[in-house]
């Protein structure tokens, strides 16, 4: 068994890895960091389910061995912008915030639209950064944002993404071994943000919603990445919410978070503790999580 050097998002690197890697560059003498990735997802087949290569955590993987002295990247050509280190705020977008005080069935037909790299985005954007707690980031990996209209005013906004590689309560209950989690992770989606926006006062609108979403999520990932997804979560910050909503939508409390990052080496709490919730889109999930 070869020693594994280093450890990426999940990919571990040996010395044959470094070798291969070394020969990739040295066979390409005029290639950029940019063109090297590439090439690494090629030769690695690190490609996503939409087809699209993974070249994003191939670089990172590169400069992590680059940084650490087992390969020599060649130098930077050009410094693009990172957004998701040079954040910039959505600009904010004025809209109606006339009272919405109704019963559900008042409001409806209610219609949530998939807004991501359409014409709504940047409103989705604005609304999330301008009337959430937390405000708005880029997310990460696979991601869809909705937008709810009732009359054709904007009354809630979701994004889901990508679900977070080392959750304890969640792995517990799903039953996943290391090796099912590493391969089988991108078939859950994480709520990242859920709004309710502040005029708007809807008694069970976001149960409804949350249902709506349960209901036609997967199609629309499939749709998108050419994959399913059978179980959902989120988080909820505990010392300001109850999760209510996510339980009268049949949503499951799955336990605490450490509240410790990802990064973390002191296993000590560094943040708050969040309640995990879980809903499965499969009465079969596991059997389709731990395959």
């Amino acid at each position: 068994m070869e020693k594994h050097i280093i450890k990426y998002r999940g990919k571990s690197a040996t010395s044959s890895d470094v070798e291969f890697i070394n020969n990739l560059m040295k066979n390409n003498p005029n290639a950029s960091r940019y063109a090297l990735s590439k090439l690494l997802c090629k030769e690695w087949n690190w490609i996503q389910p939409n087809g699209a290569l993974r070249d994003m955590v191939a670089r990172g993987f590169m400069l992590k061995l680059h940084r650490e002295g087992y390969i020599r990247l060649p130098d930077k050509r050009n410094n693009p912008n990172n957004p998701f280190i040079n954040r910039k705020k959505p600009a904010k977008i004025q809209i109606d915030q006339t009272k919405i005080k109704a019963e559900l069935a008042q409001i409806k037909p209610i219609e949530i639209k998939q807004v991501r790299n359409t014409p709504h985005e940047k409103l989705f954007n604005s609304l999330i950064e301008y009337h959430h707690y937390i405000g708005f980031c880029h997310p990460v990996g696979e991601q869809l944002k909705y937008m709810v209209f009732a009359n054709k005013r904007p009354i809630a906004c979701f994004s889901w993404s990508s679900a977070p590689r080392h959750i304890g309560a969640r792995d517990r209950y799903i039953g996943w071994t290391k090796k099912d989690r590493d391969k089988n992770l991108s078939l859950m989606a994480y709520n990242s943000r859920f709004l309710i926006l502040p005029w708007v006062q809807v008694d069970h609108l976001a149960s409804h919603l949350l249902g709506i979403m349960a209901r036609n999520i997967s199609k629309d990932w499939e749709a998108i990445y050419n994959h399913p997804i059978f179980f959902l979560e989120t988080f909820v910050d505990t010392q300001r919410f109850l999760g209510t909503c996510y339980k009268a939508a049949n949503w499951q409390y799955l336990g605490d978070t450490t509240g410790r990052g990802k990064n973390d080496h002191s296993k000590k709490p560094n943040r708050s503790i969040k309640a995990v919730w879980g809903y499965p889109l499969s009465k079969n999930f596991r059997s389709y999580m731990r395959a």
